[in-house]
């Protein structure tokens, strides 16, 4: 059974695991995009997406206290100084009018060299991409995206009939 079992372990202890997350938001965070294998990727989406939930927490902060309340916190999980101050003073106005969803995870080829480990892009997503159309039932959006004023196209000209094979005269 997989009773409390919510976090990808990763295959390392808690501390590495921590450290490890910790650097590629990071990394993340300086870059806008970094590639590692699609396992990480999965489980760094939701530790940056609550990183910049606080960053957009503490911008819309009435009292200073709270802004450096939700700043300390987040540095604790974090633990790059640098990286924390563009995300917090650059980055957050990237994502002030989004809902959720500030990154988005593209498979990539798997590794050639070592273990063929299944390899993803994972970047922020830009403030005025709006991302996929949301589809109802399969029929309803086949039907929507069909042009209305397409010109009829024009019917495969007939191949020739080749003869069957029991109409073939027999040999004796």
């Amino acid at each position: 059974m997989r009773h409390l079992n919510h976090r990808q372990s990763l295959g390392v202890t808690r501390e590495h695991r921590a450290a490890m997350l910790s650097n590629l938001a990071a990394a993340l965070v300086r870059r806008g995009r970094i590639e590692t294998t699609l396992t990480k990727a999965r489980a760094l989406r939701p530790f940056v997406e609550k990183l910049i939930t606080k960053a957009k927490r503490a911008a819309a902060a009435a009292e200073k206290k709270d802004a450096i309340h939700l700043r300390r916190v987040a540095l604790r999980k974090l633990r790059d100084e640098d990286a924390l101050t563009q995300l917090f003073n650059e980055k957050v106005s990237q994502f002030a009018k989004r809902p959720g969803g500030y990154t988005r995870i593209y498979k990539l080829a798997p590794r050639r060299v070592g273990d063929a480990a299944e390899m993803a892009l994972i970047e922020f997503v830009g403030a005025d991409d709006t991302g996929y159309k949301k589809r109802g039932k399969r029929g309803a959006a086949k039907k929507s995206e069909a042009p209305e004023a397409a010109a009829p196209v024009a019917a495969p000209a007939a191949p020739a009939e080749a003869p069957k094979a029991e109409e073939a005269p027999k040999a004796s």
